[in-house]
């Protein structure tokens, strides 16, 4: 293959950034203390780095389970972005949702970069391949809400030992975020351009490094330099940060001391919200799919008055979080019919509602829009 020299320098800024990946301590097994406490070298190098990836999490049968279930979902999307019907002329997924859960870009695009989109929280604009002639004019690159739609994605969400790693860092009346796929079909995926996630709370005098919760990443592919998210290490801690300032200074989007997060198949990744982070049009010959979810510690949350970005903007009372945590409780419940011989997680806040909370169709019904109530700080 003739790169051009555009290409050459991404592609050594790709294995550059994977070295310096591949040389910090913040990859391995989950594993917790006696006492159910995270493992304080997790911690340790979670809190340093502002993200940690815990190695096969997920089992092979889980991993063909979900992409027998990811495959049928594509095939349910819908035409274009416009379209009611799917490539069979049946009603597409989400066509009845209320919320707004597919999100479109052209091939390659970076289709928040430089806008005003988001609350402007992706000041730069990434740069953007040309895509080919035969290329689709969208593509799908992110959805939410898809607890109501994938029971792989509802069981891998009740994954009792992820479940125990949020109450040991958010505390055990942890409460959700959203949840949906990050999708980066190779020569398509568009960018995320660079951002810290979070609204509220920067000039907060009890702000912290854990005030905007955390992502986790589950990895059905490959997540590799190319399609995968990066990230600058240690900025979780730094307080709102001057991203155009930043890129100015090092001449280029190419972030010198950002590294992208490597992950095999069965991989989670956990990212605090508050990094900087972002990813690079997919111009790899590597599919990247991501279950992506995040949670909140509740008081950072409880009666807030929430950003708008996921679900409407209102204030967050005691009422509003059950009712939005309750898909953790039916989460937990499709796990432990489908993994009958698993410990399942026991979610404190909800634990005397357990018997409510029961994965079935009627259940299924009640969760439908259910990303309309989605806590975004």
């Amino acid at each position: 293959m003739v790169y051009g020299s555009e290409e050459i320098e991404m592609q050594n800024y790709l294995k550059a950034g994977e070295k310096r990946a591949l040389s910090l301590s913040n990859r391995g097994p989950l594993k917790f203390n006696n006492d159910g406490t995270l493992h304080k070298e997790i911690i340790a190098s979670y809190s340093e780095n502002g993200f940690y990836i815990f190695e096969k999490v997920f089992s092979y049968d889980e991993l063909l389970d979900w992409e027998k279930d990811y495959l049928n979902i594509i095939e349910r999307f819908p035409v274009n972005r416009t379209s009611k019907i799917d490539m069979k002329g049946r009603p597409a997924i989400a066509s009845d949702c209320k919320a707004n859960i597919l999100y479109w870009s052209k091939p390659l695009a970076d289709p928040f970069g430089g806008t005003d989109l988001a609350n402007g929280r992706h000041p730069v604009k990434m740069i953007e391949p040309k895509p080919k002639k035969d290329d689709p004019d969208e593509i799908i690159y992110l959805t939410q809400g898809f607890l109501q739609f994938s029971d792989t994605f509802l069981r891998a969400y009740g994954h009792p030992l992820l479940l125990k790693v949020a109450e040991n860092i958010n505390g055990e009346d942890f409460v959700p975020f959203t949840e949906g796929y990050f999708i980066k079909d190779p020569g398509l995926g568009a960018s995320v351009a660079w951002h810290q996630d979070g609204i509220k709370h920067w000039e907060s005098p009890n702000w912290d490094q854990y005030t905007h919760g955390f992502n986790f990443m589950a990895q059905l592919y490959n997540s590799t330099p190319g399609n995968g998210v990066w990230v600058v290490p240690g900025t979780h801690k730094l307080g709102k940060i001057d991203i155009k300032d930043r890129v100015k200074k090092a001449g280029t989007e190419r972030l010198p001391d950002a590294v992208p997060i490597v992950c095999r198949p069965g991989d989670v990744a956990i990212t605090n919200r508050q990094a900087l982070h972002g990813s690079f049009a997919n111009t790899s010959s590597d599919k990247r799919v991501t279950l992506n979810y995040g949670f909140h510690k509740k008081s950072s949350v409880l009666n807030v008055l929430g950003g708008g970005l996921h679900g409407s903007p209102k204030v967050y009372d005691e009422k509003h979080i059950k009712e939005r945590s309750r898909l953790i409780q039916y989460a937990i419940s499709a796990r432990s019919q489908k993994y009958p011989n698993e410990i399942p997680y026991i979610y404190k806040p909800l634990e005397k509602y357990k018997n409510k909370y029961i994965w079935n169709d009627q259940a299924r019904n009640d969760i439908r829009d259910y990303s309309l109530m989605d806590i975004s700080i």
